[in-house]
This record gives C-alpha cells, structure tokens and sequence, in this order.
C-alpha cells in the first residue's frame, strides 16, 4: 500500500510500521512507541464486532496495529495534543480514517461523552511509573507518557470499568513489580483477570513486561500463559517472538 502524502512538522519522520506495509509518524522530542506496544496490539482479543478503544494513544501506533486485525471501529484517545495530532497525521497517511478515529481529551472524562458501558475492547498502554516527588529528568512529553502525571494507574482501571460493556474485555501492558496493584484494582472495579502472560528478555532473566487482560463482570478464572522469550542465547530474537511481533502469528487466542 502507497502512504498517502502527509505534512511533517520539523523533526519529525516516517518509520516503517512492521511488516503490514503501514508507516507511523514518530520524533525525537515525544515519546516513541516501543515493544510494549506492539506486544499489546497482538496480544488483546479482538472482538468478532463492537468498538475499540485505545487509551493512552500516543502517536497512534495501536489503532494503527489493531486495523490490521479486524475491520471493527477503533477509536484512540490522547491528553497530549502533538500526539494527537501526530495520531491523526498517521490515520490519515495510511488511509484508515474510515476506521480510526483519534479523540484529543482526559480518558477520565470520556465516560461523559460516550455513556457507560460504550465499548468492547479497551487496551491501554499506560504510564508505568506512579509519581513519587523524585526529580523527573525527562521533557514534558516523555514524562507524561511513563509517569502517572495525568492518570494513576488505578484511574485507567476505574475508567475501563465505566466504558466497557459487560462481558466487554480490558488488555493491558505493565510492568511486573505491580501486578499485584493491576489485579487488585481490576477485582476492585469488576474487571475480572482471565489471561496473563510474562515478557522475558531472555529465558534466565525475570520478566520485564505482563501482558494481563480481563472481562468486566466475568467469572473468576485465570490463566497463565507460557512465558514469551524475546532474546535467545544467542542475542537473536525467538522465533516465536518474530511470529507475534511481525505479526505472522497473531497472539489472540481468548
């Protein structure tokens, strides 16, 4: 597929989007999308109809993703307004704005706006660090996206809760160290866990990332996934890392 032409504002440039022949405008001066984000993508559970949200947007590299998956509505919503813009710039280059939409506002507030209970899927890639009056040594943009600045990781969970329908699914990408907050908010707001899995860089390292998704009003049930190893012993991706990453193997079994 040919991008479409697209203004660039200085600093900015076009990376190619993995193998699906899309592009994701990115820079130096924001936060760029990373390995959680693309893990996040493959891993949440698409479903069969219904609307998507993606919280904590960034430049857009979800939807972008998750288009590749299913036709359904995807919908991103970002605080931030260059990454919004920068979202949007990207929808249209690579000519998914029938399907993508990107909302500039406080993912708090969209409940408002949308009603209760508006969406079938959420996934969210959220700030990973809680604020602790430590020196931030990071621009704005950076600082917003892995500190909880905007949003506590207890008030994406809250939000979550509000937005989804019943039976409606949460995915989330995190760090390990707080698994134990994430499950309990998610029981908290009737988000129930059903599927983890653990991200390693290599198999004799602890892992650096959980993949956790859950149902509103669902049955308590968990299941854990074998762990994904990125790095073999050889300081080359696994081969199943390359399937879900360059999306040969899409990882989405419920």
């Amino acid at each position: 597929m040919k991008l479409k032409d697209v203004h660039l504002h200085p600093s900015e440039r076009i990376d190619d989007l993995l193998t699906h022949e899309l592009g994701i405008i990115q820079s130096e001066e924001v936060f760029s999308f990373s390995m959680d984000a693309v893990l996040l993508a493959r891993f949440a559970s698409i479903p069969r109809r219904g609307k998507i949200l993606d919280m904590c947007t960034g430049n857009g590299v979800i939807p972008i993703l998750l288009s590749t998956r299913t036709s359904a509505p995807i919908e991103g919503i970002e605080i931030q307004p260059r990454l919004a813009d920068m979202a949007r710039r990207s929808v249209y280059m690579n000519d998914l704005e029938h399907q993508i939409t990107i909302r500039e506002g406080d993912l708090r507030e969209l409940y408002k706006e949308t009603g209760y209970g508006a969406y079938d899927l959420i996934t969210v890639n959220p700030p990973y660090m809680p604020m602790n009056g430590s020196d931030i040594k990071l621009n704005p943009h950076q600082a917003i996206a892995r500190h909880e600045i905007h949003c506590t990781l207890e008030e994406v969970i809250a939000s979550c809760s509000k937005l989804l329908r019943q039976g409606g699914k949460m995915s989330m990408v995190h760090k390990p160290l707080r698994l134990a907050e994430i499950i309990t908010l998610m029981s908290k707001y009737r988000i129930e866990p059903k599927v983890i899995r653990f991200v390693h860089p290599r198999a004799h390292l602890e892992a650096n990332m959980v993949l956790i998704e859950g149902i509103r009003d669902g049955k308590p049930e968990v299941r854990l996934r074998p762990p994904l190893i990125v790095y073999d012993e050889q300081g080359k991706y696994c081969a199943e890392f390359m399937d879900i990453y360059y999306g040969t193997n899409e990882d989405d079994q419920a």
